[in-house]
């Protein structure tokens, strides 16, 4: 089936510019705005989505619904375009994008497909895709090759096997990866400069490890803002592996670190807020006056 139109669930930070990227190269986007907040709004109108008002709406025009929200609304937004799809009797193809466990995909997978839709599990791996490159999309599931041909509009999509929860496996994997560092990082990064230490750590860290001191200045900076929605990638990453009969423990805790950043002055900044130009000791510097000693 030739896609004509895709329901974007919901035009947020990565939502949005993946929406920009279609419609740049002529592929119509839609979103559902109905009691949604004004910066979504306005993501929405920079990148050209239409709004189509109601869900119901958004499933009745739409041939793909590429679902890209916070962990912990995947499976409550998912039941709720399954009614829709039931009560109108439309068998549109339902992309979950969003970094959830495998185990949790397979049950979103079911219910959509018992209500006669047709499902893809995806994992989003980099940043919004607004250069060219840095971003891919990995696709799973037997109808992932009909969802690849979003890639002859920009996207990077790249099927890697005909079960679901593949493509969800590989992003809690590599997200286990590059948060859980970055959450190691701030934590002890903190403890240092409460232990009067920055310097002398930075300095060992830099002369030994300078790889790793890149990766810590780009990625720590950048974090904040996005916080709040790393918490509940942390919490499925944890379940994930616990379901594979490994630890947990390191991934709450990752969990913990964001909602203690969640907390300060520079994690209820929007990305749109934040200042891409301050500079990591910054960073910890305000982190470490404003969380609290437990």
């Amino acid at each position: 089936m030739p896609i004509q139109t895709v329901g974007i669930l919901s035009p947020g930070d990565m939502g949005q510019a993946i929406a920009s990227v279609l419609n740049q190269h002529e592929l119509k986007t839609i979103a559902a705005l109905e009691n949604r907040s004004l910066r979504t709004r306005q993501l929405a109108a920079a990148a050209n989505i239409e709004d189509v008002g109601s869900l119901t709406q958004l499933v009745i025009e739409s041939d793909v619904v590429l679902s890209v929200l916070v962990p912990a609304a995947a499976a409550e937004v998912a039941k709720q375009v399954a009614e829709v799809i039931d009560n109108v009797g439309k068998p549109i193809l339902y992309v979950d994008a969003n970094a959830i466990a495998p185990q949790k995909v397979k049950r979103i997978a079911h219910l959509i497909e018992s209500v006669g839709g047709t499902f893809v599990d995806a994992a989003i791996i980099g940043p919004p895709p607004r250069v060219p490159g840095r971003t891919r999309i990995y696709a799973s599931g037997k109808q992932a090759s009909e969802f690849q041909q979003l890639g002859n509009y920009g996207l990077d999509i790249r099927v890697i096997g005909d079960e679901i929860g593949q493509a969800s496996g590989l992003k809690m994997s590599y997200a286990a990866l590059t948060k859980g560092l970055t959450a190691i990082g701030t934590e002890l990064l903190i403890a240092a400069h409460r232990l009067g230490l920055d310097e002398e750590l930075w300095q060992e860290v830099s002369h030994s490890q300078p790889e790793l001191a890149a990766i810590l200045t780009r990625s720590i900076p950048s974090m904040t803002p996005k916080a709040h929605r790393w918490i509940g990638e942390m919490e499925e990453i944890a379940e994930t592996f616990q379901e594979l009969g490994l630890t947990e423990r390191i991934f709450y805790g990752a969990a913990d670190v964001y909602r203690l950043v969640n907390d300060t002055s520079l994690g209820q900044e929007t990305p749109e807020e934040s200042n891409r130009d301050r500079l990591l000791s910054e960073v910890i510097t305000t982190l470490a006056d404003e969380i609290a000693d437990e």
